[in-house]
């Protein structure tokens, strides 16, 4: 059997970790660019009359519910990373990977795309290979549309007639609908129960966790779609009498259409959908807290996303400075005569 050219591996992953590095530049640049149109394209005065209507316990809330749900999806990379390498990673890079990944991802559009850039910015420094982070970004985009799937059959099962304002559907169908989408998420778990742990996709060979962890993550998924959904939820004016199921269920689906429409953050399409599924809460209402929901769930924390992903370059940079300097330096009393 021929053996491996040490030289060409080495060469491989060094393209590798230049092809990453230049994207990761570039995916940055880019996010900047986004963040300066979509300041710019807000109005100060609609801003002002948003947050005019909303108590300052409903901006409380939704920041709490926002926190809440992304502190839900750093627990994606967590509880995955131990499935898929052996390398040990500390919880704060995971954590710090997963909500930058899906900050930028969020309002960026394209998830798998951007969300594996950034991730392979931040794992690729600690040792984690372009096949292990593909792998958890698999993982945690499956974990996403799972945590859906068992939040939306759950609603139109236990709370058909709540749905029904949204799907207007007979409670039968909204029923049918629900354990249709159970069906479909225990039959992924019959495929990984059923499976050897790897999955190959376009020529990767890619790893995917067992049954005990799914359900981990499933559960993660679950808590961060309702907390996603809270916040959104308490910025409705309380006259509106929306029931919660109601608000997940629309949620839900107007998460998916926005995804699927590929519009960096769903925009457009995930409001003209809330629009449609709640037509008791007066329009003028419900745009201000669409508008405010979207500050705090995606503006706010895209923000903080490039914040910290800047902030850990010019540390990294500066701490290879300081290290070439220390290196350069000459020996402290190397100069005495005999």
């Amino acid at each position: 059997m021929p053996l491996r050219d040490p030289d060409s591996a080495a060469s491989r992953t060094h393209r590798l970790k230049l092809i990453g590095t230049i994207a990761s530049a570039g995916l940055f640049c880019l996010s900047l660019v986004v963040l300066y149109f979509v300041v710019s394209e807000l109005e100060a005065s609609e801003v002002r009359a948003a947050f005019a209507r909303a108590s300052w316990g409903q901006i409380g809330l939704a920041l709490f519910f926002t926190a809440l749900s992304y502190l839900m999806l750093t627990g994606y990379d967590w509880v995955a990373l131990k499935e898929v390498t052996p390398i040990k990673v500390r919880y704060r890079i995971a954590a710090l990977a997963s909500f930058t990944s899906y900050a930028v991802s969020f309002t960026l559009g394209f998830p798998l795309l951007t969300a594996a850039t950034v991730r392979y910015w931040i794992y690729s420094s600690v040792g984690l290979g372009a096949r292990v982070i593909a792998s958890l970004t698999l993982i945690a985009g499956i974990t996403f549309w799972l945590g859906m799937g068992l939040v939306l059959g759950s609603v139109l099962i236990a709370a058909p007639a709540s749905a029904s304002t949204f799907t207007r559907l007979p409670l039968t169908m909204n029923i049918l609908i629900g354990l249709a989408v159970f069906a479909g998420v225990g039959f992924y778990l019959l495929l990984v129960k059923r499976g050897n742990g790897r999955v190959a996709i376009q020529g990767w060979d890619l790893s995917v966790p067992g049954v005990g962890v799914t359900l981990k993550q499933l559960a993660l998924g679950a808590a961060d779609v309702c907390a996603g959904a809270a916040v959104l939820y308490v910025l409705l004016p309380p006259s509106a009498e929306v029931p919660f199921a109601t608000m997940l269920a629309a949620y839900v689906f107007a998460c998916l259409l926005g995804i699927l429409s590929h519009a960096p953050g769903g925009l457009g399409v995930f409001e003209a959908t809330m629009m449609l599924a709640l037509p008791g809460v007066p329009r003028e209402a419900l745009l201000g807290a669409l508008l405010v929901y979207r500050l705090c769930y995606y503006l706010l924390p895209f923000i903080l996303a490039l914040v910290l992903l800047g902030t850990r370059e010019i540390m990294i940079r500066a701490g290879i400075l300081k290290r070439q300097l220390a290196s350069s330096a000459p020996p402290a009393g190397g100069g005495g005569g005999a």
